[in-house]
């Protein structure tokens, strides 16, 4: 477990399934994080098994606000891992997608000796994106037609990333 300002990083039990369920398929989460219905949110987020990949729940005093991940690249010439968080909209604007990432960046950073992060979110996801820029990361350039958007088209990503010193 990691333990922020505003939130505890646990591991997803089988009593989150339905509240991760629910944030998934609110609009203003499924227009970024597309098909997780039950079944992918519990074989994504209750029993992952990407070697690389750590999936936490975001814990806000006992309620389930939503998710946050890592993907670890092992290669000693790169030590690096990417982010990605969703969160649901009850819990917009009040630091706690911004305490969720500072942790597990803090995390990646100082315990498992990373250097570099990466986070990619929509290119039009603004609110994101000046989230994330709150926090140091950088945008780098646009991915295009990154990924699969709810209209089943593909739409552009922003890679943003952070190095070692420079997370707020």
């Amino acid at each position: 477990m990691l333990v922020g300002e505003l939130v505890r990083l646990r591991a997803g039990q089988p009593a989150d399934l339905d509240a991760l369920e629910a944030i998934f398929a609110m609009p203003e989460v499924s227009a970024w994080w597309v098909a997780y219905d039950r079944a992918r949110v519990e074989a994504d987020v209750l029993h992952g098994d990407e070697p690389n990949e750590t999936v936490y729940v975001i814990d806000v005093d006992g309620d389930v606000a939503g998710i946050v991940q890592s993907y670890e690249e092992p290669e000693e010439e790169y030590r690096s891992a990417g982010i990605d968080i969703a969160v649901s909209p009850r819990w917009h604007g009040t630091g706690v997608a911004l305490d969720a990432i500072r942790t597990l960046a803090r995390h990646l950073l100082d315990e498992k000796g990373h250097h570099h992060l990466t986070i990619d979110p929509a290119a039009a996801n603004e609110r994101a994106i000046a989230a994330y820029a709150k926090l140091g990361f950088r945008p780098v350039g646009i991915l295009r037609q990154n990924e699969r958007g709810p209209d089943g088209t593909f739409h552009d990503t922003l890679l943003m990333d952070i190095v070692a010193g420079e997370l707020r």
